[in-house]
């Protein structure tokens, strides 16, 4: 019986379709509740509402639909929590669940590496939160950051323009002493948590054949020197413009720079080799729940 399973991020809502082990990504919807939650110190209404929306279309098709939120809704103050679930409630029928941040880390980092042999980090970026584990037949050490890229679009918000003006440089020393990182190292660096696929394919830097291990979640790779010197293409000569123009989630792309800076730094913290990235979020552990 097919499950429609709705994971409300910071900025990202991702929409999977479980037919029993079959799961499929059915869309991406960017609603920026932590940058709109950081202007007016609540949530948005219309942030509300575009979500509320959203579930009522898809209820048209879907009998079984399972909605949870990650950090902005695990930081909202009580009686703000409280009046937005029963405002989904009563709106939808359904249960808002909120995950915890051992939860999220947990099913994310099952699904990244289901079928990874060896050691492994996993980078769990959002818009509000950051996490990074380390994985080698289960997870050995897990760091988390009350930080995501919408803090560094805060500080730099020329990185959401047609080219940047910050540095990449900068932005890394910006980010480096508020990021928790694992001590131990890694060769491989995967990105989960959902986009990276999406940005791998529209943004212009290089990527290669996962040649590491098979997954077809996973297909693609790229070396950590390819990564560095893309990064500095992305902000100094890849037009931002340009690709909001040709994809239909332009709003998406605001933060992507913030983002890459923030893999870098965490790749070059754990001496990485190679990053893989996957659109594998959660949603691979709670299908399994």
């Amino acid at each position: 019986m097919k499950k429609l399973i709705i994971e409300v991020g910071s900025t990202c809502t991702k929409v999977d379709e479980v037919n029993d082990s079959e799961i499929k990504r059915i869309k991406d919807v960017t609603i920026e509740f932590k940058r709109n939650f950081s202007k007016l110190k609540q949530l948005d209404g219309n942030d509300v509402k575009k979500l509320i929306n959203l579930v009522k279309e898809e209820q048209k098709q879907y009998k079984d639909i399972f909605v949870c939120g990650t950090s902005i809704f695990r930081a909202l103050e009580e009686q703000m929590k409280e009046k937005f679930l029963t405002e989904f409630k009563v709106e939808t029928g359904l249960d808002f669940n909120i995950i915890s941040q051992e939860e999220e880390n947990k099913y994310t980092v099952e699904g990244a590496t289901r079928n990874v042999k060896g050691k492994v980090a996993v980078f769990i970026g959002g818009g509000g939160s950051t996490e990074i584990a380390i994985y080698d037949n289960g997870i050995k050490e897990m760091c988390n950051t009350k930080m995501g890229v919408i803090d560094v679009m805060e500080q730099y918000p020329d990185l959401g323009e047609n080219l940047a003006t910050t540095a990449v440089k900068t932005v890394k020393e910006w980010v480096k002493p508020k990021l928790k990182v694992p001590t131990p190292k890694a060769d491989i660096l995967i990105l989960a948590g959902g986009g990276h696929m999406k940005f791998a394919k529209n943004s212009g830097i290089t990527y290669e054949k996962n040649t590491l291990f098979e997954d077809s979640q996973e297909p693609i790779m790229m070396d950590i020197n390819t990564r560095k010197l893309d990064t500095e293409r992305y902000y100094k000569e890849i037009s931002l413009d340009e690709i909001r123009n040709r994809v239909n989630d332009p709003e998406w792309w605001y933060a992507t720079r913030a983002m890459c800076a923030m893999v870098l730094e965490v790749a070059e913290s754990l001496d990485v080799k190679y990053i893989i990235p996957t659109d594998i979020s959660m949603v691979y552990g709670l299908a399994n729940k």
